[in-house]
């Protein structure tokens, strides 16, 4: 942040100066970000853009009624009339028992350094070069007949927050990223895919030549799908689509969800939901994490947690609310912006690696199906159905063979997480990461 103490000073100030209008309670972020996109296609610029922008939020709550607004004046013209606006929205809001910030012994005493920050900005020239070497790489390569385009960015974001409660604190982090798509064949025989890699620093990016040979090599396989008849068999998911599973866990154990009655593993918390052999852990303070924060959003100390331990069920995902309406205690998962009240989120999650390697998973497949790619959400939160279309290679006596589309995979997520195997090419690439999974008995839909 360019001046933190500046920042906080003045979000202390405008809660002092919404207690006075009113206010019992309120607390205050204020966001700043930076960014930097570059977009090329077939060697030819097509974007080339700086932004940079700042957010403030500021919540007040008279009683149990609660009232959010967000701008981005910060002049002092604009602030009296917005605490006038939202002293007024509070008085008028239906009341919610479960609304209210930390106690004063809930609160984070400290931020962890996480080296989130990458303090070099990268140059335009050097964005532009990124893109240039994945894109040049990939059409050099035999087979590929045209681009959808390369492109890279940077960005830099600078979060303060403060409560009437006594919290405070600051924290800043970095993104770089590059991705490029390009397409294989001709006319109604063509096929595109990619591949992409972010980071908060620089150095941990991947570098543009594998991302370029990558996303040929996976266009290529696509080449010439076969259409593949309805049946029952294993299905193994590649390490890009295996995090998907990973998330329908996150969102069936979310603390709202729970509170509601909406999810199909409500009544699981501390039962056996996986093998024995999975553990699923999620931990905000993983050093350049893609998806760490030292503190939540509402000022709890964050910490890992194994979510999944052996396969047991050990906790929901819960912020303030949340845990209010289940008689819990938050486990520090409140995210937020500057205009939505927190709610709980998960961080940097991933699936431990099994034991067996992902050839081994296929090898004993006499027939099954190799996931790729996945499109639609059909996923119902309240039963665990699941239906999603996929594209991916078709498996005959333990090798990848030719590849297929237009297909479906179904199945219920109990019975799937009962039926997984995970194997050892676990890889942070994703903020939700698992390594190749296979699950037993799922549908998959053809002809």
């Amino acid at each position: 942040m360019t001046d933190a103490t500046t920042h906080l000073d003045f979000l202390n100030d405008l809660l002092a100066k919404a207690r006075r209008a009113g206010a019992d309670a309120a607390d205050a972020v204020l966001v700043e970000g930076w960014s930097i996109s570059h977009r090329r296609r077939l060697g030819k610029l097509e974007k080339l853009e700086r932004s940079e922008g700042q957010d403030l939020g500021l919540r007040v709550f008279i009683g149990k009624r609660q009232a959010i607004v967000s701008t981005s004046d910060r002049s002092p013209t604009a602030i009296a009339p917005l605490i006038e606006r939202v002293i007024a929205m509070a008085k008028a809001a239906p009341e919610d028992p479960f609304c209210g910030l930390a106690d004063p012994d809930q609160i984070a005493r400290a931020v962890p350094d996480l080296d989130l920050l990458d303090p070099v900005e990268p140059t335009p020239e050097a964005l532009v070069e990124r893109a240039r070497a994945a894109e040049d790489t990939a059409l050099a390569v035999k087979g590929i007949t045209n681009s959808e385009g390369a492109e890279a960015g940077w960005s830099r974001t600078a979060v303060a927050i403060a409560a009437t409660n006594g919290f405070s604190a600051e924290y800043a982090r970095s993104g770089h990223s590059l991705g490029v798509s390009v397409i294989a064949g001709e006319g109604t025989a063509m096929e595109t895919d990619g591949d992409y890699t972010s980071a908060l620093h620089a150095a941990d990016l991947e570098d543009a030549e594998t991302i370029g040979r990558r996303a040929a090599e996976r266009t290529l396989r696509r080449l010439n799908p076969r259409k593949i008849e309805t049946c029952k068999c294993p299905v193994i998911y590649e390490p890009r689509v295996a995090n998907g599973i990973v998330r329908h866990l996150a969102g069936a154990i979310n603390g709202n969800a729970i509170a509601r009655g909406t999810s199909f593993l409500k009544s699981k918390l501390g039962a056996q939901i996986f093998p024995a052999a999975v553990t699923i852990v999620d931990d905000p303070l993983r050093r350049r994490g893609l998806s760490s924060k030292p503190v939540d959003g509402e000022g709890i100390a964050t910490q890992r947690r194994k979510i999944i331990d052996q396969g047991v069920l050990t906790t929901w995902i819960l912020d303030l609310r949340s845990a209010r309406q289940l008689g819990l205690k938050t486990t520090g998962h409140a995210s937020r912006g500057t205009s939505s009240p927190p709610g709980p989120s998960i961080t940097n999650v991933w699936l431990e690696p099994g034991a067996a390697a992902p050839q081994a998973l296929i090898r004993d497949v006499k027939s099954g199906l190799y996931v790729t790619e996945l499109a639609g959400m059909g996923i119902n939160q309240v039963t665990g159905d699941y239906s999603r279309g996929a594209t991916g290679l078709w498996i005959e006596n333990g090798e990848l063979t030719y590849p297929v589309s237009e297909i479906t995979v179904a199945g219920n997520l109990g019975e799937m997480f009962k039926n997984l195997t995970a194997a050892t090419d676990l890889e942070f690439r994703y903020g939700v990461d698992a390594p190749t999974l296979r699950i037993e008995g799922m549908t998959v839909a053809g002809r």
